[in-house]
């Protein structure tokens, strides 16, 4: 079996404790695409100090609070993405400026109208560069025991910086995942 077969779109990669590299290292990655040819994703708990607003004028007024960017991922930290969670009702599939992710959350199309989107959408969260993985690479980093595959929640992407989204995540798994949400983020303070 391939130790990457429970990831998809939707899905988080929580890291593992043991995971020190300082892009990743207590993170939660949202996947948006995986297939063979390998795995896009966005880090969703790494808030920035740029607002949304010195980047992306139109869009500011409209980003969940806070209004800044987050840093998705070490790749192509130029390139802008956009997750949005919907409101009930509406469908990704039949909403304008958006691609289905996986349930609610949908990827938003930046060069859309914020305006005519704005009321369908409970949320939205800019993210500068993206996290990603060429054929068979994350299959091998979850092998290696980097990554925790784990169901994610439409919630997650809109959650609040002040939160601990990687402690509360893996609280949720129930045991003997949920033991990795105590791990001190620094051994030596223990």
């Amino acid at each position: 079996m391939r130790p990457d077969r429970d990831v998809e779109p939707g899905s988080l990669l929580v890291a593992a404790p043991s995971l020190l590299d300082s892009n990743f290292r207590r993170t939660v990655v949202y996947i948006i695409d995986h297939r063979d040819e390998g795995t896009l994703g966005v880090v969703l708990n790494r808030p920035s100090e740029v607002a949304v607003h010195d980047v992306l004028p139109a869009w500011g007024p409209h980003v969940t609070k806070p209004q800044a960017v987050f840093v998705g991922g070490p790749v192509d930290q130029k390139t802008a993405l956009c997750l949005a969670a919907l409101n009930t009702g509406q469908d990704a599939g039949s909403t304008e400026g958006v691609i289905a992710v996986r349930g609610p959350v949908a990827m938003v199309d930046l060069d859309s109208d914020p305006e005519a989107l704005a009321s369908k959408v409970r949320g939205l969260r800019v993210f500068a560069g993206y996290a990603g993985w060429d054929s068979n690479q994350l299959a091998g980093e979850i092998e290696r025991g980097d990554w925790f595959v784990v169901a994610g929640l439409p919630a997650d992407v809109l959650t609040p910086p002040n939160v601990d989204l990687w402690g509360r995540v893996l609280r949720r798994q129930g045991m003997p995942l949920a033991l990795h949400a105590t791990h001190p983020g620094d051994v030596l303070r223990n």
